[in-house]
């Protein structure tokens, strides 16, 4: 199976198959936010929910599986040294902005769920769900420009 995932990816680029997949999956994650929230500004609350565990399920898999076992394999041993190098400096950035996105993610998610302690809980989180889709939609973003520079142009 590692074979196939580290054969030429299907996108065209120099990516592998595993990165070319984590991408879409990481795409399909964004758009299932981005619906998830105009069903909340559609008051469809329940499938709101629905759609945005959804998403969060995905790319809290995606990150855990694919992207930190590639960041501690191959970033993480370049750091603090190499940060203004090639794509470390772009990795470490994209690395937090997701970590903070996922958690806050997990955070609302959990609570919408009813997961989270009633001590823990936020009141009224429609500002922390906003904050927390600004950010995936940043980590999103971060992420096509890593592939973008690391898989085409090569840097």
């Amino acid at each position: 199976m590692n074979s196939f995932l580290d054969a030429p990816g299907f996108l065209g680029t120099n990516a592998t198959v595993r990165t070319d997949i984590t991408l879409i999956l990481t795409l399909i994650s964004a758009a299932l936010f981005t619906y998830g929230w105009r069903l909340a500004v559609r008051r469809r609350y329940k499938t709101h929910r629905k759609v945005q565990t959804a998403g969060v399920i995905l790319n809290t898999l995606v990150v855990l599986l694919v992207m930190a076992v590639s960041f501690v394999k191959y970033i993480l041993p370049g750091i603090p040294g190499k940060l203004g190098e090639g794509s470390y400096g772009i990795t470490t950035l994209h690395a937090l902005i997701g970590l903070a996105g996922m958690s806050l993610g997990l955070f609302v998610v959990g609570q919408g769920n009813g997961l989270i302690f009633k001590g823990v809980r936020i009141r009224n989180y429609k500002r922390l769900m906003r904050v927390t889709y600004g950010i995936y939609m940043l980590a999103t973003l971060s992420g096509v420009i890593i592939y973008i520079v690391v898989f085409i142009y090569g840097i």
